[in-house]
């Protein structure tokens, strides 16, 4: 699931809602139509979200946080980062597990929280300076989606991007992301990606369509923010929450599925949008990777896969991506539960 706005408020700030504003034009005047799941995540889907977690076929969260208590011991020897600089950092709940890690072996003097919420921001802040005495805590308020731009601050740095956030972005996002970071860090910095992986379709399926309606009612909210923000006339029982593995692109995508022909009506926009009936709105997607494929899209932004870390079942992994040497790493192909390098 994607960071997400600071949209926890009745009504926007201007500069996001002009930002929600151009999404929504461009998104729904195409003739897919689709929303950037970013604005799933106000005040009721952040909550929505947090039992989405904990449901019993949700797989990502518990297998990215078992992951993370098993392996952020050796994830700090590899990259020995003096500062931690999380993208899209919440309320900071798995960096404590690699700040716990690098601090005991006399490392992570720094963390630095990027995030859009200004309010997670500094909830966080405050609970981590409390907790971790000595610790230097330096939040950063920005959309690293849309300007990344790393703190100058005492290296080695290792960028944390958790949460299967990567698999959110389509794939010239996630190219231009891995380049504009790439020329941003130094030989000895790192990136630790959270991924999730290729497996069984059906798996994946239950984790985005869960019979309990949670993920649906998750979905529907982003309806719900348009008819606050834009005096909008959506009737979320007029759609239905539907789910579909796209196994050319290999993600996920959730959906809007109009029930009938229906014209919906934002009047802060003047704006009139017209659904088929049948017809979807995508507010999701949610790359699943291949180590191969992955290995070649860090490649091409001139990074490589120093570690790669999987659960048991295989179904989640954690890169440990560097820079790229002058040495050819056409050589470095990690497969399924194997450390490279």
């Amino acid at each position: 699931m994607p960071v997400s706005p600071d949209i926890t408020s009745p009504m926007l700030s201007a500069p996001l809602r002009a930002e929600l504003r151009r999404d929504v034009l461009r998104g729904l005047g195409s003739p897919q139509k689709w929303l950037p799941p970013k604005w799933l995540y106000d005040a009721t889907g952040s909550e929505l979200f947090e039992q989405i977690t904990v449901l019993p076929d949700y797989y990502p969260f518990p297998a990215e946080r078992a992951l993370l208590e098993s392996c952020s011991g050796a994830i700090a020897e590899a990259s020995g980062a003096r500062t931690l600089i999380e993208l899209g950092s919440g309320a900071s709940e798995k960096s404590r597990l690699l700040l716990n890690a690098l601090r005991a072996r006399q490392l992570g003097t720094a963390y630095v929280p990027v995030d859009v919420s200004s309010s997670a921001l500094s909830q966080a802040a405050d609970a981590l300076r409390a907790e971790y005495p000595g610790l230097t805590v330096a939040p950063v308020l920005a959309d690293f989606t849309a300007d990344l731009e790393l703190p100058p601050v005492e290296g080695p740095r290792l960028v944390a991007f958790l949460g299967g956030t990567f698999g959110n972005l389509l794939p010239a996002e996630r190219a231009v992301f891995l380049r504009t970071l790439r020329s941003q860090l130094a030989p000895s910095d790192g990136l630790l990606l959270g991924c999730d992986l290729i497996k069984d379709p059906a798996v994946i399926r239950a984790a985005y369509d869960d019979p309990t309606g949670v993920t649906g009612a998750f979905s529907k909210n982003v309806l719900t923010v348009l008819n606050r923000e834009f005096d909008g006339d959506f009737d979320l029982a007029a759609f239905d929450h539907a789910v579909l593995w796209d196994s050319h692109n290999q993600w996920i995508e959730m959906r809007l599925r109009s029930r009938h022909r229906q014209t919906v009506t934002l009047r802060g926009l003047g704006l009139a949008v017209t659904f088929a009936a049948g017809e979807d709105l995508r507010t999701e997607i949610s790359a699943k990777f291949e180590p191969d494929r992955l290995a070649a899209e860090v490649r091409a932004a001139g990074l490589e896969i120093s570690r790669l870390w999987t659960e048991p079942t295989h179904h989640y992994g954690l890169a440990l991506i560097s820079p790229a040497h002058d040495r050819a790493v056409d050589a470095v192909r990690p497969r399924l539960g194997e450390d490279v390098g």
